[in-house]
């Protein structure tokens, strides 16, 4: 398994379906065929980062899980 955003393979499991990047600290979750990017911010909260890809893209990574 690679991260999509670096290609790194230093990815942890937080929880059903959702995955974590310990490089670049993106958070990944498995919804319905399609991965959904996420930066952990300093405060916590969740910045979406899905449309920095293509949704093809998006899918077709989503495979790789």
């Amino acid at each position: 398994m690679k991260c999509p955003n670096c290609s790194s393979t230093n990815i942890g499991k937080i929880g059903v379906n959702q995955f974590y990047c310990w490089d670049c600290f993106i958070e990944l979750a498995l919804e319905d065929g399609k991965l959904s990017l996420n930066q952990v911010e300093e405060d916590g909260s969740l910045t979406l980062l899905d449309d920095l890809f293509q949704s093809s893209e998006l899918e077709a990574k989503a495979n790789g899980f």
